[in-house]
């Protein structure tokens, strides 16, 4: 009897989820033979009634689908089913409407697309409802242990690259320092990778303390070589001299909302130095760009690997790319540990090697 299977994106969004849902239908149909349905804004289109879902197609997922971004199905971060937002604007448990809602479209398993959160709130509803579930791991910040990579941290760190490329002329061009700010929530992945291979002088990570008179030094150095200007990335999560983050508010669920630290640093800077600062913040661009050749091909691969978890009932787990190789990994081991940036690690030495400032280690 052929199988049933759905398909649900949430959490923030990211580039190369298109790619995936793709690679899941075409995997499902083609190979073996069953039946696929996305899910509409993650657990949420289980939870409404009637249903919101729409059944995926090999015609539908044509090749346009590995270039987009953005999702087909949607996406949330508010609408967690332990605690789902009601008209009254109280929160309420509809976890069970989530189970039922399974249970009414007659799916023999569920492949979720998601972060941490995801992964946690997915993993406690499969576990109460008895779902199947397997999970792929996408997030820009590259933060879920075990796996090297997640779909969408390449491109974003492409598009942080991009930015770099854009800032050094005009940077050059009025004697400036650029401070281009980028996300990564508590982990300076991506601040590390486009701060190297973007040519920055200056790396800031919440992982590595940083001193402004450092800073200063490094920019003074630099102008003494002749060259006029200078480049500095810094990661949203960098605290201030006060060791306080700089927050835009608070999001639903009570996370800080990161941004702004940028400027905190020109501010700074133009205390203590003659420089003439300007500050950049990506934020939001970094998620919707296309994905690029990695992350289409890392999506691609996930969702063939987790069509064929389902085949062999491999469930509870999480597909991870780790030495070159795709494995599977219970979902708890993935989101218990937080991946972030190792102050002894090869990009840190490697940026340190060509005279950039990560910090004081």
């Amino acid at each position: 009897m052929a199988k049933r299977i759905g398909i649900l994106t949430s959490g923030g969004d990211c580039s190369g989820l298109n790619a995936t849902i793709r690679a899941i239908t075409l995997r499902a149909i083609q190979h073996y033979g069953w039946e696929v349905f996305g899910i509409l804004k993650g657990t949420s289109g289980l939870i409404r009634r009637p249903l919101e879902y729409i059944p995926l197609t090999v015609t539908q997922c044509d090749q346009g689908m590995v270039r987009s971004a953005g999702t087909i199905l949607g996406s949330t971060t508010k609408e967690n089913p332990f605690f789902f937002p009601s008209e009254d604007g109280l929160r309420v448990d509809r976890s069970d409407d989530a189970i039922e809602g399974y249970n009414d479209l007659k799916l023999d398993a569920i492949i979720a697309i998601g972060g941490d959160g995801s992964m946690r709130i997915n993993s406690k509803l499969a576990k109460k409802g008895g779902m199947n579930l397997v999970c792929i791991p996408k997030t820009i910040d590259n933060d879920l242990a075990e796996t090297e990579l997640s779909i969408g941290y390449s491109t974003a760190v492409s598009v942080a690259v991009e930015a770099l490329d854009r800032l050094q002329p005009t940077a050059a061009s009025h004697d400036r320092v650029m401070i281009l700010e980028v996300m990564g929530r508590d982990a300076g992945h991506i601040a590390l990778s486009a701060g190297i291979a973007g040519g920055a002088d200056v790396i800031l990570i919440p992982e590595i303390p940083y001193n402004i008179e450092s800073i200063c030094q490094q920019i003074q150095n630099i102008s003494k070589t002749g060259r006029n200007h200078s480049l500095i990335v810094v990661s949203e999560a960098v605290k201030t001299l006060a060791d306080s983050s700089v927050l835009q508010g608070k999001s639903h669920n009570e996370m800080p909302r990161y941004g702004g630290v940028s400027q905190y640093l020109c501010a700074e800077l133009e205390k203590r130095i003659n420089a003439d600062t300007r500050a950049t913040i990506l934020g939001h661009v970094q998620r919707g760009s296309q994905p690029n050749a990695q992350d289409r091909i890392l999506a691609t691969a996930f969702g063939v690997k987790a069509v064929d978890m389902v085949a062999a009932q491999d469930f509870g787990k999480m597909v991870i790319w780790q030495n070159n190789q795709l494995k599977s990994v219970p979902i708890e081991s993935t989101i218990d540990i937080y991946s972030t940036v190792d102050p002894k690690g090869l990009l840190i030495q490697t940026a340190k090697g060509i005279g950039i400032y990560v910090g004081d280690l």
